[in-house]
């Protein structure tokens, strides 16, 4: 077998994998189409104008990885990007990994003090921004503890990625590597809110897109895919990125937030086959939808992820839109989804049946499975999981068992093999499919004078979707009102990511704790 080659015997179901000894991913996501003859074919579209060809991103991801090389950045060493969904996005991450250096998306919805850690916690010795997000990532960058050697806009005046690119060679060699060798970190919500490194390898990507997209999808080379969950996410970076380039197919970036208008602007202008979307986004949608036609006929199939998706959704979007939403279950550290429903079979109110290449059980509290209709924790093993948490081996000894992978969700499967979510085995809370800790909003509503103590438990809204519920403590109950409400909102709002802020306040005398002071969510729930 030739170098940074994968063969795929789909004789055997799931389609078995055999990696070559020198694996690096790049060459099959990238330079693969030059030699299948799409140089030509556009694969990236973009509602800011951007129009790129797999020739042309070939030739950018090779500039992208000679100038981080350039610049001294060497091999397995991390280069942080907070970087919208744009061309920019591909070319770091691809030429980072052929070059072999490890690029690490962050959410771009973060606060300074977010990223500060992640700065800090990396030892990253680059990061590349999108000007946009300067206002959070300066300030992180003068806050922290060590300042990455390299730090560079995508665009811009001084030393932007542009300009380094424009000089850097059109030719990279892929560097050596092996298919279970680190190549890239996604960062993960934790339990307590400290972000952890979710450590991938080379094989993942190729992983998830042959058992999910080819298998599941049925994904080819005619389709266009839109994904409004952005490219940061480990759900994102498969629809709008890998799954479009491992089929040869094309993608479509909103560079800007997702919301219904511009969701739907998107679908009628672009005329994208398949969409991939989050329970949130599809109740607002059909809220949209109640006022307004949309010409949404392009479709053949949509996606949920994130987040449970209710059957009511379900039941509304395939009578407004008749098509249906395939519900399913990934995760950061599976790297995308593992559990899913598929057209032609699927159950509403469920994350559907096990993708073929994982394998899924439910254990009890003394780690014996379940019988079918009892929960318990969900576990699952796969070819995409991540190898460890950076920097944390207590957290991957807890959650890396055996190769099993510890979901941190509650579920039951049915007689007939459909897995159904019950929450999560913490407190952790999944708001506009995006990890939410609890943690963080009473932390941020205890900042504020007025506030003696706080508690945050999720709560169903009138879509039946979680949304962060408060339970404040005054330090003078007779302050408790409307008018404090609308302040503690502000206050939550200027502080935290947009998708943290309470939904509801509730002010009370008291909050419910056991013996040793720790506060008993589930009371409030």
């Amino acid at each position: 077998m030739r170098d940074h080659t994968v063969s795929i015997d789909k004789s055997t179901t799931p389609a078995s994998l055999t990696f070559s000894s020198n694996f690096n991913v790049a060459p099959s996501f990238i330079d693969r189409h030059l030699d299948e003859g799409r140089s030509d074919k556009i694969v990236i579209r973009s509602v800011a104008g951007d129009q790129v060809t797999y020739g042309e991103l070939a030739e950018g991801v090779n500039r992208a990885g000679n100038a981080l090389l350039g610049l001294g950045i060497g091999k397995g060493e991390r280069v942080l990007m907070v970087v919208k969904d744009c061309p920019a996005f591909f070319f770091v991450f691809w030429g980072a990994i052929k070059a072999g250096i490890v690029p690490v998306p962050l959410n771009t919805l973060l606060r300074a003090k977010d990223y500060q850690f992640m700065i800090e916690d990396s030892g990253c010795v680059g990061l590349v921004y999108s000007p946009e997000f300067a206002g959070e990532v300066e300030p992180a960058l003068e806050a922290a503890s060590r300042r990455p050697d390299q730090v560079i806009r995508t665009e811009g005046d001084g030393q932007s990625l542009n300009a380094i690119m424009t000089a850097a060679s059109d030719e990279l060699e892929a560097a050596p590597a092996s298919a279970d060798e680190d190549c890239f970190w996604l960062y993960s919500s934790g339990t307590t809110g400290t972000p952890k490194g979710a450590v991938h390898a080379h094989r993942d990507m190729v992983e998830t897109s042959e058992h999910y997209a080819v298998n599941m999808l049925g994904l080819k080379e005619d389709d266009v895919g839109f994904s409004a969950a952005k490219l940061f996410f480990a759900y994102g970076l498969g629809n709008g990125m890998t799954f479009p380039l491992w089929v040869g197919a094309s993608t479509v970036l909103l560079p800007g937030p997702p919301t219904p208008d511009s969701t739907f602007d998107v679908i009628e202008k672009f005329k994208p086959s398949v969409y991939f979307g989050v329970p949130t986004l599809y109740g607002a949608q059909l809220k949209a939808l109640e006022s307004v036609e949309r010409d949404l006929s392009s479709l053949r199939a949509c996606v949920s992820a994130g987040e449970a998706l209710p059957a009511d959704i379900f039941r509304r979007w395939q009578e407004k839109t008749d098509t249906v939403i395939l519900d399913g279950i990934g995760s950061t550290e599976a790297l995308h989804i593992f559990i899913s429903n598929v057209l032609g079979d699927y159950k509403p109110g469920t994350s559907g049946r096990v993708v073929p290449g994982y394998e899924a059980k439910i254990i009890d509290e003394a780690r014996n499975e379940v019988a079918a209709g009892d929960s318990g924790r969900l576990l699952i093993r796969g070819g995409s999981t991540a190898k460890y948490y950076w920097n944390n081996p207590e957290k991957t000894a807890e959650t890396m068992v055996d190769g099993w992978l510890d979901t941190g969700d509650t579920y039951i499967q049915d007689e007939d093999g459909y897995f159904h979510y019950c929450g999560r085995n913490d407190d952790m809370l999944k708001v506009g499919g995006i990890w939410c800790s609890p943690f963080e909003i009473e932390a941020k509503l205890i900042e504020h004078p007025k506030v003696l103590e706080a508690a945050v438990v999720g709560r169903a809204d009138d879509e039946n979707l979680i949304k962060p519920e408060a339970f404040v403590v005054l330090n003078d109950a007779s302050e408790a009102g409307d008018d404090l409400s609308a302040e503690l909102l502000l206050h939550c709002k200027e502080g935290l990511a947009k998708y943290k802020y309470p939904r509801w306040f509730n002010f009370v005398e008291d909050l419910p704790k056991t013996a040793t002071g720790k506060i008993q969510r589930f009371k409030l729930r």
